[in-house]
């Protein structure tokens, strides 16, 4: 939970200690709130697979200035969330230097390949303090980001993204995640939440369980990838009237966008020997938009290249939870 707002006299000492201006906008949010404590989960944001948890905080004006940034690399920037389990931050730059514009919000990502520790990419998220800010709280209000036992979970659905084969309907939604991508060398991580569900009008005869899974995974150059496989994240779930089936897998690229699709085999409860392919509708996945470390471009703008030749890279043994849930329950 938010805790209580500061005072403009506050905000002015914050700016004192860091030597910066404030924007307008933030100085306003914090009047209303002063972000959180340190705490689990996050207001900002989680996700979770089955060796990986973030969940960011919204820093309160105190934690932020004590956080604020004076290094090469990210040099008058201050945090706005905090991880507590990975470290990672979103930051905000108070000042156009070192390539970002005064304002910005970013996930920094180290360059890896670069030889100067300063050298550090950035995945951007936000134009200015209100613009971040509010475009998350519409994602949350209006249902966008699905909440999950108490935690906001930052995936995004597209309504289209939606396949139907007879009483069953697939849908997808999917999230990146920064702190397990690179930019150098190029490497984009992202999670995908899949649900199951078969009409709860259906006859009970029409209940099957679920065999096989097979992708077709295209990256941004049209290389094409297919997997084949048993079950889902190990998984054989009987799907009946009224029931959902939901999981979360993952896959890389080395390109910054590509895209899935396929198909589940199912064979009937009842009639054992009748097998049926249900769809699996084409999601896309695409990186943020980012920036490059100006450290990079001064030492040799040539010395090293974006490789993007690789193939994706599919995994279906990640998963954070999967659940069998009534027709008529929401998360």
């Amino acid at each position: 939970m938010l805790t209580d707002s500061v005072q403009e006299e506050d905000l002015d000492a914050v700016e004192a200690q860091i030597g910066c201006k404030l924007p307008d906008d933030y100085r306003c949010s914090f009047r209303i709130h002063n972000g959180q404590k340190l705490v689990v989960p996050g207001l900002m944001g989680s996700m979770a697979l089955s060796n990986h948890y973030r969940s960011e905080d919204l820093l309160d004006i105190d934690t932020a200035a004590g956080g604020f940034q004076q290094r090469l690399g990210l040099k008058q920037c201050l945090p706005l969330t905090f991880c507590i389990h990975t470290g990672l931050s979103q930051y905000m730059a108070l000042e156009s230097v070192e390539g970002r514009n005064c304002y910005e919000i970013f996930y920094q990502c180290p360059d890896q390949m670069a030889r100067n520790p300063s050298a550090i990419d950035m995945f951007i998220t936000g134009s200015s303090y209100l613009e971040w800010f509010t475009s998350y709280v519409n994602n949350v209000v209006t249902g966008g980001y699905p909440i999950i036992r108490d935690q906001i979970f930052r995936y995004v659905h597209d309504k289209d993204c939606v396949a139907r084969t007879g009483d069953i309907t697939v849908s997808v939604s999917t999230s990146f995640l920064p702190e397990l991508s690179s930019i150098h060398p190029p490497h984009y991580f992202f999670t995908y939440r899949i649900r199951i569900e078969m009409s709860k009008d259906a006859l009970p005869e029409k209940a099957c369980q679920l065999d096989s899974r097979y992708w077709r995974i295209t990256n941004a150059k049209g290389d094409v990838e297919e997997v084949q496989g048993p079950g889902v994240v190990g998984e054989f779930p009987i799907i009946s009237p009224g029931r959902v089936y939901e999981y979360t897998s993952c896959t890389t690229f080395a390109t910054t966008s590509g895209y899935m699709e396929g198909y589940y085999t199912f064979h009937c409860l009842y009639y054992k020997d009748k097998f049926f392919n249900v769809t699996i509708p084409r999601f896309h996945m695409v990186c943020p938009t980012f920036k490059v470390s100006t450290a990079r471009m001064e030492t040799n703008h040539n010395e090293f290249a974006m490789d993007e030749d690789e193939d994706s890279t599919y995994t279906d043994d990640y998963v954070d939870r999967h659940r069998m849930l009534d027709n008529d329950l929401e998360y």
